[in-house]
């Protein structure tokens, strides 16, 4: 058993160490100490893209015209308008459109210049009315245009032919997984070519190519401003297309 002088000595070599230590920092500072740390980040990304594309009849017409009249004085020119808007309103009720689908877009009143005698002077107001109908079944839109021409609309902008929510957002699904599966084929194929090995995907983007083709009033077969052979417009097909972005880790 070790006697009590044997302990002492050991004890009293660390106590005069860490008082050795603690002095030498009181004077001099905190020793120095060096700590180096390396972080790591893998930033090496594969990325690849892939298009798909979805096709659908359209199955809801937009159809847009105007009604604009001149006259010396607003309120002539405003009663003009209104009668030419409120028959053609109550015509297009008559054929089944909704009234919560026919809503007026632009309503203005803009006065006439006359500059013959040198100087501004009024002599007369424009006033428009421009109008948009959500036609469906479709078929309405050769009907609708043709009594809004009758009507007195003197301004046709067009038909837009656009798909309803429901199958706007079933093409979407289609043309995404149409996507999605083409980008990790090409990103399976040209890794193997290259040598690289994929690691997970870790970023997905998204770009929309979405756009309805919109049939002008030139387009049609005929537009009768009151008269004339029918209306004729077709709607064709529409086409989603959307573009996915890949990014792939790379191991």
């Amino acid at each position: 058993m070790q006697t009590l002088r044997e302990l002492k000595l050991p004890f009293f070599t660390i106590l005069f160490l860490f008082g050795f230590l603690y002095l030498f920092s009181f004077i001099f500072g905190p020793l120095p100490f060096s700590v180096n740390s390396v972080t790591t980040n893998k930033t090496d990304l594969f990325t690849v893209t892939g298009a798909g594309e979805a096709t659908g009849i359209p199955d809801t017409a937009l159809l847009s015209f105007g009604v604009t009249k001149q006259a010396t004085t607003v309120q002539q020119a405003q009663n003009e308008v209104n009668t030419v808007a409120n028959k053609i309103t109550q015509d297009l009720k008559n054929l089944g459109v909704k009234i919560k689908n026919i809503k007026t877009t632009n309503y203005s009143v803009n006065p006439n210049y006359d500059f013959s005698t040198g100087k501004q002077t009024v002599n007369g107001y424009t006033v428009s009315q421009n109008m948009e109908v959500r036609l469906q079944p479709i078929e309405q839109a050769n009907k609708a245009i043709d009594v809004a021409t009758a009507d007195g609309a003197n301004v046709v902008g067009g038909v837009t032919f656009v798909l309803d929510d429901a199958t706007q957002d079933r093409l979407e699904q289609q043309a995404r997984k149409d996507a999605i599966d083409k980008a990790k084929k090409k990103a399976q194929e040209t890794a193997q070519l290259a040598g690289i090995r994929l690691g997970k995907i870790i970023n997905v983007t998204e770009s929309t190519n979405d756009f309805p083709r919109p049939v002008y009033a030139m387009e049609t077969k005929a537009l009768p401003l009151g008269g004339g052979e029918p209306t004729e417009v077709t709607p064709g097909e529409n086409t989603v297309r959307i573009t996915i972005s890949l990014s792939y880790q790379t191991l």
